[in-house]
């Protein structure tokens, strides 16, 4: 059963001190973090429409009545995730859809030692600590594959990327767009797991297969995602030559396959590092965009020094 935020005396206490610090630190926004249903017409009421509110919440039900007060909401469908995870993500959500800026500070409301309560507040600078994407940077990929389904795909990546599985590194790649040049230009590295599926429940928008492909990613070769987001075929190993093409040293095999296959193609591949969980965009045979993970580096955390106004 889903925690309800309950409006107390100490609610009201941490949204008048968040707003207070939102407005001395200049920060971009506040973020409210909250893993359960609440009566968000009142907390609207509370925050009034003065200052930007981010709402954060794990499910599409839990995002109803905050979208319906107003608030920009974000689903992050990490229900038991660690807060600290959870918090790092609805950041990178919120540049991704371009509720913030990557340079920016934000205000972080949530609760830290209880989950059925905000308890903390923190002023975050993301300015040396992220290097995000927003959707003005995907839109910059010369592709046909939409917006959305690139944008979905590119936040599983991220997701991965910080999370791995289990507490353990992951790497993968996925190939996404002009599906049949790809089919052609890769072979079955073995026992396909989406193999006999509808297509709709092979469909990237359902959290549902997002799920799913989290545990598929542990395989070894590609997963291709037509344009739509159907995954259409999972451990495809690519036969593309990488050959007369540069890449940064380091970087392994899948960035080759990646850099390979979309040169001869069409599509927009984007990889997971197994080693720092860093997300790189290749087109053209070229890294695009790079994404790097939040949970391997430190963030700066500023204390909240509040003055009470002079009588």
């Amino acid at each position: 059963m889903a925690n309800t935020l309950r409006i107390t005396d100490q609610f009201r206490f941490f949204v008048d001190h968040a707003i207070t610090m939102y407005e001395q630190m200049d920060a971009a926004s506040v973020l409210l973090l909250y893993d359960g249903v609440a009566d968000w017409v009142r907390v609207r009421k509370l925050t009034g429409d003065a200052v930007p509110f981010i709402v954060a919440v794990d499910t599409e039900e839990q995002a109803e009545g905050a979208k319906a007060a107003g608030f920009r909401t974000i689903v992050l469908e990490m229900v038991g995730n660690p807060v600290y995870d959870r918090l790092m993500q609805a950041i990178l959500r919120s540049i991704a859809d371009d509720f913030i800026r990557p340079g920016s500070q934000i205000v972080a409301m949530y609760g830290g030692f209880e989950s059925n309560s905000i308890d903390t507040v923190s002023l975050i600078s993301l300015k040396e600590h992220l290097n995000r994407l927003t959707s003005t940077d995907l839109r910059l990929l010369n592709t046909t594959v939409p917006l959305e389904t690139l944008k979905t795909i590119v936040n599983l990546a991220i997701e991965i990327g910080l999370s791995g599985r289990e507490g353990k590194p992951v790497g993968t790649l996925f190939v996404v767009g002009d599906k049949q040049r790809v089919l052609t230009e890769s072979h079955a590295g073995g026992f396909d797991p989406v193999r006999g599926y509808s297509r709709s429940e092979r469909n990237i928008m359902d959290p549902r297969v997002r799920e799913g492909i989290k545990e598929i990613a542990q395989l070894d070769g590609a997963i291709v995602i037509s344009a739509d987001g159907i995954v259409e075929a999972s451990c495809r190993i690519l036969d593309a030559t990488a050959d007369n093409i540069t890449l940064s040293k380091g970087l392994g095999s899948r960035h080759w396959a990646a850099a390979g296959i979309t040169r001869c193609t069409k599509a927009v591949a984007i990889v997971v590092s197994e080693t720092n969980g860093t997300v790189r965009i290749f087109q053209n045979g070229e890294v695009m965009l790079r994404i790097e993970p939040t949970n391997r580096k430190p963030f700066i955390w500023k204390k909240f020094e509040y003055e009470p106004p002079e009588n």
